[in-house]
């Protein structure tokens, strides 16, 4: 079992994926930028291999206008050197790795020319995928799209479709039910008459729901019906519902005793789990070290190491519990450790005393460093009391001065 996250990384330096407009999307600045994406990547492959994270979905931006006529390069070879290097790594860290095309790439559309640019987009996702030397377990997951007023002509407009397009893409392709058009039950008559896996989506599962009744253990077993060896590991989709927001909005972070009860449900425990929240990889790291099979308190602690001050300035009480809890050091208190956390960071109260005693510990890493204008500027921004300018001088100043324990800090991020 993998537990994995999408796209992009918090916390971490240099893992930002940057976009070119097109009226700037010159060959030297795609070059730039397409450089720039794949060193973050690597980045996000070194993190994930650090933290013990085997499943990452990459961003379908990597490549400016990777599937347009805009982007007349030729990326692969031009950046074949860091794709060798990092496909190296991805195989050498065990990490399985996928992509999701996004909203616009629609195989059922009646548009032609819809059509003939979401086979163009499924084709650069092959090559980016084929790019980095990953095999068909590596894959691309599609929604089957639109309804279109005819759902069964829709689906057969689907099927016909997918005749277009090359082995390559066939093999890598899988669909998915999604919380509007598409039930699990619908996709699965789709994934058995293609001979392609299907992907199950709890969150959108329990917002649009076939007519058979069934919990989520059938769906899911179901599912792996279509998943053949070639395939790898069954892979499904793993989200909570933001209770505050429209149905099918992501929450901020995974609640972990949720995730566990939906975890213990599961017919099949080694099948891959791909989270959709909005934290990314710090709820794939929560579940991963509550999931582990070789429970030690080292991974407790380094989590703390990045979460203290973020803890610190929300509750002093909560920083000395989880202090406390960490102290038996034959202990594993994982459940409790992360619970604390959740907890004291999903209060949006903000105390003026607690936001400037944090902001003092930070700052007390380079305040015999600093200069006189760097001080005065520090002391300008605590008056005002608001953390975004403050975290934003801080950043600065930790990369400045190079203090490694600080950039590692959710601090600086959440």
């Amino acid at each position: 079992m993998s537990i994995g996250y999408a796209c992009l990384n918090i916390g971490t330096p240099g893992t930002n994926v940057r976009a070119v407009t097109m009226k700037f999307a010159t060959p030297e600045k795609l070059t730039e930028v397409t450089a720039h994406n794949l060193a973050s990547l690597e980045r996000m492959v070194d993190y994930n291999h650090e933290n013990n994270i085997k499943l990452f979905r990459i961003s379908s931006d990597l490549i400016p206008f990777g599937s347009s006529p805009v982007n007349e390069l030729d990326w692969r070879v031009i950046h074949q050197e860091d794709f060798h290097r990092i496909g190296a790594k991805i195989k050498k860290n065990g990490l399985r790795v996928s992509m999701h095309p996004g909203q616009y790439t629609v195989l059922n559309s009646p548009s032609d020319d819809v059509v003939n640019r979401t086979i163009a987009d499924l084709i650069y996702h092959d090559q980016v995928l084929t790019a980095l030397g990953t095999d068909r377990t590596s894959k691309i997951i599609l929604h089957v799209g639109g309804v279109y007023g005819d759902k069964p002509v829709a689906m057969e407009r689907f099927a016909l479709n997918f005749q277009r397009l090359p082995q390559s893409v066939k093999d890598r392709l899988i669909i998915e039910n999604d919380e509007r058009s598409y039930n699990i039950e619908e996709v699965l008559v789709l994934a058995n008459r293609l001979k392609i896996p299907a992907v199950f989506d709890n969150l959108h599962h329990a917002i649009n729901q076939p007519p058979t009744e069934a919990p989520d253990s059938y769906w899911i077993a179901e599912v792996a019906k279509t998943w053949q060896p070639e395939d790898g590991k069954q892979k499904i989709h793993y989200s909570q519902q933001d209770p505050t927001k429209q149905p099918g909005a992501h929450t901020q972070t995974i609640a972990l005793e949720t995730f566990l009860d939906f975890y213990s449900e599961l017919p099949d425990q080694t099948i891959d789990i791909m989270l959709e929240v909005k934290d990314k990889n710090l709820s794939a790291v929560k579940c991963v070290n509550a999931l582990t099979d070789t429970p030690q308190i080292k991974f407790l602690e380094k989590e703390w190491g990045r979460y203290k001050y973020a803890i610190l300035e929300k509750s002093p009480a909560a920083y000395q519990a989880i202090r406390t809890l960490l102290k038996d050091k034959s202990a594993y208190p994982v459940r409790e450790f992360y619970q604390l956390i959740e907890t004291t960071l999903a209060d949006s109260s903000a105390n003026p005393g607690y936001i400037e005693n944090a902001a003092e510990h930070v700052w007390g890493y380079f305040k015999d460093q600093a200069t006189p204008a760097e001080r005065k500027q520090f002391e300008r921004n605590l008056a005002k009391g608001a953390p975004a300018p403050i975290k934003r001088q801080l950043l600065k100043l930790a990369t400045k001065y190079e203090v490694d324990y600080l950039l590692q800090s959710l601090y600086l991020y959440l």
